[in-house]
This record gives C-alpha cells, structure tokens and sequence, in this order.
C-alpha cells in the first residue's frame, strides 16, 4: 500500500446544529468516498446538549478534493471551515 503523500484535515464548526446540520451532512454524503475519517464533538451533558458542534474530517486524494470539499461546506449557512495539509517529506 502506498503512503499518501499528504494528509488533508478539515475542521468544521457548526453553529446553531439543529439548524444546519442536514445541509452539513448532504455534503458529507457528496463527498463521502473521498472521506476517510470523521470525528464529530460538541459539548453535552445531562442538562443540555450545545447548539454548536466541531467535524473533523480526514480527506483522501489531492488538494483539489479539499478544495471543492472546503468550498461546498463554507456554502452552508452557518458553518464555518478552517483546512490543514500536512506533507511528508
């Protein structure tokens, strides 16, 4: 099996979940062969659960996957997104 020659994290925060999530997650389907990991947290506890929620989301491919990846999920309200390439040398 062949090392990637990158990692791609993207960070996803969500405001108001209830709200934007089914947005979210129709482009997490879109893209959901290109995903290989994906952690979801947000704050809970036995008296409230939070209304805003962080992804992380490991892609595979190229750069341009996170790009389009990136650009389809800043298109939803609510959601703010922040990317990571981490090269090996």
């Amino acid at each position: 099996m062949e090392t990637p020659k990158s990692h791609y994290i993207v960070g996803v925060h969500i405001t108001d979940r209830v709200k934007h999530v089914p947005s979210v997650q129709e482009v997490l389907t879109r893209f959901g062969c290109l995903i290989k990991t994906r952690i979801g947290l947000h704050d809970v506890s036995d008296q409230a659960c939070s209304p805003n929620g962080l992804l992380i989301v490991e892609l595979l491919g190229d750069q341009s996957n996170l790009e389009e990846f990136s650009k389809a999920l800043s298109a939803v309200e609510g959601v703010d997104v922040k990317s990571m390439i981490f090269d090996h040398v």
